[in-house]
C-alpha cells in the first residue's frame, strides 16, 4: 500500500511539472487516464491529502494561482533538482512502462540490485535520522562484518549500484558501502545528527565514482578522439570537466583526485583516450597497459 501511495505522489507531481500550470478540469482528466483510477476523477480531498504528503516527503510545494485556477510546482521548493529530478525521471518511465505492456517483451532492463531490499529502508533511515545495524560481506573478506553501526549521511547512485556513505561508529570513520553487499540490515531507534561541518555535497566533488581519498587535487589533460569526444561532450566523465577542440581531436581538462575508479575508467576507452597529463596519472596508464599486454605474451 505504501509503494502504491509513493508512486501515486509521484504521478501527481510529474504530471504537474509535465502541465506547467494545470487546472482540477485537466488533472481530472489526466488522472481518469492513469493506470491508477477506475475511469473517475480524482476525489478533492485526496488531492489535498496527496499534496500534503508531497511536501512533507519531497519538500515540494504545490501551488494555487487564484487568478486562473491553476495548480504549479512552486519554485521555492529546493528539492525540484537533484534527487527529486531523478526519482521523477523514473517514475515517468515506469509509468511509461505501466502504460506499454503490450510490448514489454521488446523492452530490456538494466536490473539494479541493490534498490530492491534495501533502498527503501535506507531513505527512511536517512530521512528520520535512525541508527543502522548491519552485516556486510565486502569482496575483500570470505566472511561478513557483522553488527557495523553505522550513521547514514548521504545515498549515491554510481553505475548502476547504490552506495551510502555515513559514520560507521566504531571505527569512527565516514565510510562507504555497496547496498547489494549488504547481508541484513535493520533501522534502529537510535536518532544521530550529522555534524554541522560535514558537506554531503562537497564530500565527492573532486574525486570519481565512490572513492573518497585524501589525495591533491590534481589538473588532467585528456587528449580524446574526435568520435569519442562527442560522448564526452554527452556526457561529461567529471563536473569539472572543460573542452578545447582541435583538429581531429580534443584536449579536456579536469579537477580531480587520482583513484583507481578513475584509472579503470580511462583504460576503457582503449586508445581514443591519451592521458597527457599528469606524469603521475600517464606512469599509471601505462603501467596497467603494460601489464595486460604481457598477459598475452
Amino acid at each position: 500500500m505504501a509503494r502504491n501511495l509513493l508512486s501515486r505522489y509521484i504521478w501527481l507531481v510529474d504530471t504537474i511539472r509535465r502541465y506547467g500550470t494545470i487546472t482540477r478540469r485537466q488533472l481530472d482528466e489526466a488522472w481518469k487516464r492513469s493506470i491508477y483510477s477506475d475511469g473517475s476523477p480524482l476525489p478533492r480531498r485526496t488531492f489535498y491529502n496527496y499534496r500534503a504528503a508531497i511536501e512533507e516527503l519531497f519538500n515540494i510545494t504545490i501551488t494555487f494561482n487564484p487568478a486562473d485556477n491553476t495548480y504549479s510546482i512552486g519554485d521555492d521548493s529546493p528539492a525540484a533538482e537533484g534527487i527529486t529530478d531523478w526519482l521523477l525521471n523514473s517514475a515517468a518511465m515506469t509509468n511509461l512502462l505501466s502504460d506499454s505492456r503490450d510490448v514489454a517483451d521488446k523492452i530490456f532492463l538494466e536490473e539494479v540490485p541493490s534498490a530492491r531490499e534495501y533502498l527503501p529502508p535506507m531513505v527512511s533511515a536517512l530521512r528520520e535520522h535512525r541508527t543502522v545495524v548491519m552485516d556486510y560481506q565486502p569482496y575483500t573478506r570470505r566472511t561478513p562484518h557483522r553488527d557495523i553501526v553505522l550513521h547514514p549521511y548521504f545515498l549515491k547512485i554510481f553505475r548502476q549500484r547504490w552506495y551510502v556513505t555515513g559514520l560507521n561508529t566504531a571505527e569512527d570513520k565516514i565510510k562507504t558501502y555497496a547496498l547489494d553487499r549488504i547481508v541484513s540490515m535493520r533501522v534502529t531507534d537510535d536518532s544521530y545528527t550529522i555534524p554541522g561541518y560535514f558537506d554531503a555535497s562537497a564530500y565527492f566533488r573532486d574525486s570519481y565514482g565512490i572513492v573518497f581519498n585524501q589525495g591533491e587535487v590534481k589538473e588532467v589533460i585528456l587528449r580524446v578522439d574526435a568520435r569519442q569526444a562527442k560522448y564526452f561532450r554527452a556526457l561529461p566523465l567529471h563536473r569539472s570537466q572543460q573542452e578545447t577542440v582541435s583538429d581531429g581531436y580534443s584536449l579536456f581538462s579536469y579537477r580531480i583526485k587520482i583513484s583507481e575508479d578513475f584509472v579503470q575508467e580511462l583504460l576503457s576507452y582503449g586508445p581514443s583516450v591519451t592521458v597527457v597529463r599528469p606524469a603521475e596519472l600517464r606512469a599509471i596508464v601505462t603501467t596497467s597497459l603494460r601489464a595486460s599486454l604481457a598477459n598475452y605474451d
